[in-house]
């Protein structure tokens, strides 16, 4: 009995090993991720606070260090760099205020639809609806280009109601702006001093307001039209998920469709919403790849995302100090949304309902 070590001890060696185990075995990821994600992302830091020009290596000596230059330039001095930044912001504000809302209802829509055991062929349809979302964007944006091209099929339908369709990808005119002078409320060639003598970040009031362009509309349809399939997948398998004795519970008490919907079906939807407004939300802030094929920023900037322009100052302008900066601002500004996405769709009832479930 002396050489026997205490229980205490003995559990302690047991943790200490199971520890030891563990990290051998997450180790090769960990060594993989910081090589590959972690050591990659402070070398683009590094390179934001430089005035590197793509010559040599960014950490040799010769480097210029110039702080949060970079950073400053797009907030606070005068200049073209502020102007394009401040005007992807507003454009991209516009994309993810209408892509966001659009697609989840759309997606929501389309689950609901293929879930019904009314539906007769529900895997055409959901095959049908899914397809978009796996083929290669860039071959879709192509056909798009086609399609609103002015002798494309949307313009020769509109003809034929005798409608002229604009200039899909040359027309800079805001739809808000466009719709204030139909309803003759504002007139866009003269607009009032007061939205035009001033504003935030080196834009007038009159150009935060004037929403998205008609070129940036165009974009906003494919985006929508392509990204719903993947969210109505997510949203099919958590409705597919819901037990079929809430429903019956609830009929049972005389609800409606409707309240059915609203309080049985969206609440169990709730973890399922938050996913794809985050994911929507990373993705709409991100995206480059429709601009890049279909507009390149053109006309007039009124596309030019922060995605893009980061590109176009690294890679065309060789200014890849401040092209690092505004892909770590893009960063911050997914990280800030995304947290208040999540503040706006906790549970305010959990903790009230998981102390009830203790006094019980």
């Amino acid at each position: 009995m002396a050489g026997k070590a205490p229980a205490g001890t003995s559990r302690l060696r047991a943790a200490t090993r199971e520890n030891i185990a563990g990290w051998l075995f997450v180790a090769p990821v960990v060594m993989i991720l910081g090589l590959f994600l972690l050591l990659p992302i402070l070398m683009a830091l590094w390179v934001s606070l430089t005035d590197w020009n793509g010559q040599g290596s960014p950490f040799r000596a010769g480097v210029p260090f110039v702080g949060v230059d970079n950073y400053t330039r797009l907030f606070t001095e005068e200049g073209l760099a502020r102007q394009d930044f401040m005007t992807s912001i507003r454009n991209n504000v516009y994309y993810v205020l209408i892509v966001v809302p659009s697609q989840t209802v759309l997606a929501l829509g389309l689950a609901l639809v293929v879930n019904s055991r009314l539906l007769k062929g529900r895997t055409f349809f959901r095959s049908a609806f899914f397809f978009p979302s796996i083929t290669s964007s860039v071959a879709i944006s192509v056909v798009f280009l086609f399609i609103f091209a002015n002798s494309g099929a949307v313009t020769s339908l509109l003809n034929l109601f005798g409608l002229d369709g604009p200039q899909w990808f040359a027309d800079s005119r805001g739809v808000v702006h466009l719709l204030l002078g139909a309803l003759g409320v504002v007139d866009p060639s003269s607009p009032p001093a007061a939205l035009t003598d001033g504003g935030p970040f080196g834009l007038s009031w009159w150009e935060w307001l004037s929403g998205p362009s008609v070129a940036m509309t165009t974009i906003i349809m494919l985006v929508v039209w392509t990204s719903s399939g993947t969210f109505m997948l997510m949203f099919l398998a958590a409705l597919q998920d819901i037990p079929v004795t809430l429903e019956e519970a609830s009929m049972l008490d005389g609800a409606g469709r409707w309240q059915r919907f609203r309080y049985v079906t969206l609440p169990m939807l709730k973890p399922t919403m938050f996913l794809v407004v985050t994911l929507g939300l990373i993705a709409t802030w991100q995206v480059f790849d429709q601009v890049y094929v279909m507009s390149q920023g053109n006309p007039a900037k009124t596309t030019l995302t922060p995605a893009y322009l980061s590109y176009q100052t690294a890679f065309r302008s060789f200014d890849y100090g401040s092209g690092t900066a505004i892909s770590f601002v893009l960063f911050s500004i997914i990280v800030v949304f995304a947290l208040i996405q999540r503040w706006v769709m906790r549970d305010r009832n959990g903790g009230a309902g998981s102390r009830r479930l203790r006094r019980s």
